[in-house]
């Protein structure tokens, strides 16, 4: 039984990076301008395309910078 909101919190993200590294999706991590950023996430949508891949971006934030913390998702392929 956890005994703080924290023991609780941790627990929880083991979890879940342990239940991603299983789920058969690979994922891609940037850090990037916004302008940079749009440009990577249409290159990798072009690449592999969401019909096919399920592809999309999984998760954004904006940094105190301005720049932009993206990560893309996708199946993996086949080949």
């Amino acid at each position: 039984m956890p005994r703080a909101p924290k023991d609780l919190a941790d627990r929880m993200a083991a979890r879940r990076r342990h239940a991603k590294a299983d789920d058969g999706y690979v994922r891609e991590t940037f850090v990037q301008p916004r302008d940079q950023a749009r440009q990577t996430a249409r290159a990798f949508l072009d690449r592999w395309p969401a019909a096919a891949y399920m592809s999309k971006v999984e998760t954004w934030r904006e940094l105190p910078g301005g720049e932009i913390e993206f990560t893309m998702r996708r199946l993996r392929s086949a080949d």
